[in-house]
């Protein structure tokens, strides 16, 4: 790095005091994206070696998070499309991420499952109600991994959840018709009872949603960066803060 060791450290500083005295978000979702492509201009052989670049930088991020009081991070691993994966690459993906969930859970981190666990292999779906059980009532900032997640498939399961309890208590499909409103069906999101998301990040230059967090990110701000996940740094993400502060959110009015 020679040189620019210092230049570095003197931005990345620079960055900290303009984020004095503004507005952090409370809720963080990251769209953790380019791992494979990352891999491949690494000169690596296998895109697992991306995936678990991908995984440690995780760590990196959380601890930066709660640096700055977010309180609130959605990390979206595995999406449903992604299950359509070639068979090796995604055998190798899933075990990264179940070892990803293990680190969570064993260091201490408030873990949380966000996405449709009955798509996912039974160990998979097993460790991350395990890692939920175990680190419910820890301290600190919420991590929740989207894993097997989709956004459209959780308005589904949101609306599919509300007609079940409303079943059960006897209500009729044309008496929820005429009451039905949005916070019935935010009750049974994956997120329910946390934030919406104030701020998206999405790696790799893609400037896409594709799917993440549908319903909660009707009042976020978006921020695209072009490099891929394994290489985010320090400095990207007091970017994206520093972007979101400078934004004067007015929810429509």
């Amino acid at each position: 790095m020679g040189l620019r060791d210092p230049l570095y450290w003197l931005y990345e500083r620079r960055l900290e005091r303009r984020l004095r005295g503004r507005q952090i978000p409370r809720h963080v979702g990251v769209a953790m994206d380019g791992n494979r492509r990352w891999a491949k201009n690494s000169g690596l052989a296998e895109a697992a070696e991306g995936h678990r670049a991908g995984a440690d930088k995780i760590f990196e991020l959380l601890r930066w998070c709660d640096e700055v009081g977010v309180q609130v991070v959605t990390l979206w691993m595995l999406s449903t499309d992604n299950m359509s994966r070639d068979e090796a690459e995604l055998g190798a993906l899933v075990q990264i991420i179940e070892e990803t969930i293990a680190r969570l859970r064993e260091e201490g981190w408030n873990t949380r499952p966000v996405g449709a666990l009955d798509v996912l292999p039974a160990s998979t779906a097993r460790a991350l109600k395990e890692a939920e059980e175990a680190t419910s009532d820890n301290p600190g900032l919420v991590v929740n991994v989207a894993v097997g997640y989709g956004g459209r498939r959780e308005i589904a399961d949101a609306v599919r959840s509300l007609l079940h309890e409303e079943a059960a208590k006897g209500t009729g499909i044309q008496e929820l018709a005429e009451r039905l409103d949005i916070s019935d069906i935010a009750r049974h999101l994956y997120t329910r009872g946390q934030p919406d998301p104030d701020l998206l990040i999405r790696t790799s230059g893609e400037q896409r949603l594709s799917g993440f967090m549908l319903w909660q990110s009707v009042h976020s701000e978006f921020y695209f960066c072009e490099v891929f996940w394994p290489a985010f740094r320090r400095v990207d993400f007091l970017r994206a803060l520093r972007s979101y502060g400078a934004r004067s959110r007015r929810y429509g009015s």
